[in-house]
């Protein structure tokens, strides 16, 4: 068949248009998460689902225990389903693939059973589009790759996301939760369902909002510290630091440091660039137009050789960070030794 997009596979499955094979595949576990369980959840009926649907998991099942389910006849229904679970777990793909002739999967995956609905989620890694195996998926699968998103997409991801669910979302908002959860979606996507069960449809979130229901402090987060430490307002970085050495458990140092890292590589960037109109700047850092203020002021005050120390300090702090020459020291008093190396 081909390979398809997450939304042209939802239209499809909206309008019960079915595959004998799904493989998905990817580094990005949320959208495979999300397919395998709308087929799971909408191929059958309630009642249907007891005789027809099968849930695996790769590392518990034999591949011909995984053919027999397959190829099983559906019960008083027009499909059975069977989901693979973990398939990146299945002995075939880590010992078997390719190792025998005849080989039993490559030969379903070349005609299989129309009255079955084969999924396989295949999480964290993709299969070799050069064997056999993966051409064989090529001609009978619905083939969908779920790619990691860049760190600096998850902002743009989360407005998209409350967006189609009716909401609207403030650009600092939006980064606040990025710089908070990362770029785990299953995670972001969680947090943004809670924002969800308090917000009105219509309504625009602002960072308040993202304190009052997920718990994420509108003056004391690593957001506000980027801008600080980028305006040199000492008091006011100490006073997050401080607030981040006692709660060091919603404020680990490790993410503290890897979102500095990144703020000051942009400001790194920001220094080399010859068009610092906000469009171009914008588009060289990765960013939204919004903050290249911020980058803007960080450059004027931290010139080029102080950035480049900075970035070495940064990487001096992560080992130190991780126990490397700093075991008996404190997460909270590193951090405040790391900012103030910084501001001087």
């Amino acid at each position: 068949m081909a390979d398809k997009g997450f939304d042209e596979i939802i239209r499809d499955l909206k309008n019960k248009i079915y595959s004998p094979i799904y493989f998905l595949q990817g580094e990005e576990a949320y959208y495979i998460d999300e397919l395998s369980d709308y087929l799971e959840k909408n191929v059958l009926d309630e009642m249907e689902k007891e005789f027809n649907q099968t849930i695996l998991y790769g590392r518990e099942t034999e591949t011909l225990a995984l053919l027999s389910t397959a190829k099983r006849y559906p019960m008083m229904a027009n499909y059975s389903v069977v989901i693979v679970k973990e398939a990146q777990d299945l002995k075939y793909f880590k010992k078997e693939m390719g190792k025998s002739d005849p080989d039993p999967l490559l030969n379903y995956m070349l005609n299989p059973s129309t009255s079955t609905v084969l999924v396989f989620c295949y999480k964290y890694d993709t299969v070799d589009k050069r064997t056999k195996f993966y051409k064989s998926l090529q001609k009978h699968a619905v083939i969908f790759e779920s790619k990691k998103i860049y760190d600096n997409k998850i902002p743009d991801w989360v407005s998209s996301y409350l967006q189609h669910r009716g909401v609207k979302i403030k650009i600092p908002a939006a980064q606040l939760i990025a710089d908070y959860l990362g770029s785990d979606l299953s995670k972001v996507a969680n947090e943004c369902d809670k924002l969800l069960l308090n917000v009105a449809k219509g309504a625009e979130i602002d960072v308040l909002q993202i304190e009052q229901n997920i718990g994420i402090s509108k003056d004391f987060n690593v957001f506000e510290l980027n801008t600080a430490l980028a305006k040199r307002q000492g008091e006011k970085v100490f006073r997050i630091a401080n607030y981040f050495k006692s709660n060091t458990k919603a404020n680990p140092l490790v993410v503290t440091i890897g979102t500095l890292y990144s703020f000051f590589t942009k400001v790194l960037l920001y220094h080399s660039l010859t068009d610092r109109s906000k469009g171009a700047a914008a588009a060289a850092l990765g960013v939204n137009p919004f903050f290249i203020g911020d980058y803007d002021i960080a450059a004027r005050n931290f010139n080029l050789s102080k950035s480049v120390g900075i970035i070495s300090l940064l990487r001096e702090y992560d080992l130190k960070s991780k126990g490397i020459d700093s075991a008996s020291v404190e997460e909270g008093d590193l951090l405040r030794e790391l900012l103030y190396k910084i501001l001087n």
